[in-house]
């Protein structure tokens, strides 16, 4: 039995990998603050940010035709449009050319659920240190910053506050400023920019929302593992991987359709999933056994000097899969491409 490759789109594939991965995200950011702190867990998320900030945010704001706008307003208008091709349900609020208030009402994508009652105030701070108060940074603009004036995860119904375009040049401690007694005035959405497109096929935007979640994975797993070292980040990320792995794969297997309780039933959904993902991967069978082979790694594409830890935590998703599929089943990685190996590979065994 072999499963081959094919270019036809597989939505179902693109919303369970979404589920995965955004799962990770918030999973990882619980385990890291309940395991290492929240001071470790803070500096992880500013640096993943920090990171997807220095990645897309000048490219994204030329594409998005942005680029000519007040920067407060370039600013704003971009965590609006950005996070709506994420699926994250986000508003904005222009009130003029060097004041333009973004917010993030409940329930937070990031925290989603029951998840939001386990995230420090330092996390969330965090994350608007990494991307919110460098604005001005990269935009070579040192009059920008931004001040918060509400936090969900401290209680108050929504993340929220305003990019600002001071007088003045501001020192590195004020670019990120907070003020909670201010309010953010009302939405309204016909006043709110647009996206050049709405009605996407469902192909496209369940790709968007795949990719959105897939990409902080990319950026938190090296971040981790700078923060942590790489035993220690190998450790909390592969546990939280493992968990978030057997605890979404019943959703996930109703997503594909459901999976045939054997070896081969679990190998044909995990090929799937890593096609699912943008990779390039086949399986067969030998005998009892099932080989799955991945010769792209999509995820960490162009990280050729990555730690071997990375894919060591990643992995860990799917042997947490395969352990509630069948808690007996053995999964063995047999190649590496990280190590030198030509592919990817996994053999999934049936346990005595």
């Amino acid at each position: 039995m072999r499963v081959e490759n094919t270019s036809a789109e597989d939505v179902p594939a693109y919303r369970a990998v979404e589920r995965i991965y955004h799962s990770y995200l918030t999973g990882l950011v619980l385990h890291i603050s309940s395991r290492a702190g929240a001071a470790n867990a803070a500096e992880v998320v500013f640096r993943m940010f920090r990171r997807q900030q220095k990645t897309h945010f000048v490219a994204s704001l030329k594409k998005l035709g942005l680029d000519g706008l007040p920067h407060a307003v370039a600013s704003a208008q971009y965590n609006y449009l950005a996070n709506q091709v994420g699926g994250v349900k986000v508003e904005y609020v222009y009130e003029n050319d060097k004041k333009a208030w973004i917010r993030y009402p409940p329930p937070r994508w990031l925290w989603h659920g029951t998840a939001v009652c386990g995230i420090p105030s330092e996390v969330s701070r965090g994350m608007l240190r990494g991307w919110h108060g460098n604005n001005g940074v990269v935009l070579g603009n040192p009059r920008l910053g931004f001040v918060c004036t509400g936090q969900t995860v401290d209680g108050q119904p929504g993340l929220e506050g305003y990019y600002r375009e001071y007088d003045h040049e501001l020192s590195p401690e004020e670019r990120l400023q907070f003020s909670p007694g201010e309010r953010c005035p009302p939405f309204r959405p016909e006043l709110a920019p647009r996206l050049p497109e709405m009605n996407w096929p469902e192909g496209r935007l369940r790709k968007a929302l795949r990719n959105y979640a897939m990409d902080y994975i990319t950026s938190i797993l090296p971040e981790l593992m700078s923060v942590l070292g790489p035993a220690e980040g190998s450790h909390l990320g592969g546990l939280a991987a493992r968990l978030i792995g057997m605890h979404t794969f019943d959703d996930v297997a109703a997503m594909l359709g459901g999976v045939e309780q054997d070896v081969a039933g679990f190998a044909t959904a995990f090929t799937r999933l890593l096609r699912g993902q943008g990779d390039d991967a086949e399986m067969h069978l030998e005998g009892d056994t099932a080989i799955v082979k991945q010769t792209t790694w999509r995820l960490m594409a162009g990280k050729e000097q990555m730690s071997p830890a990375i894919f060591d935590a990643w992995n860990q998703l799917w042997v947490g899969a395969a352990l509630a599929h069948d808690r007996f089943m053995r999964v063995t990685v047999t190649c590496r491409r990280d190590a030198g190996d030509p592919v990817w590979a996994w053999e999934f065994r049936p346990g005595q």
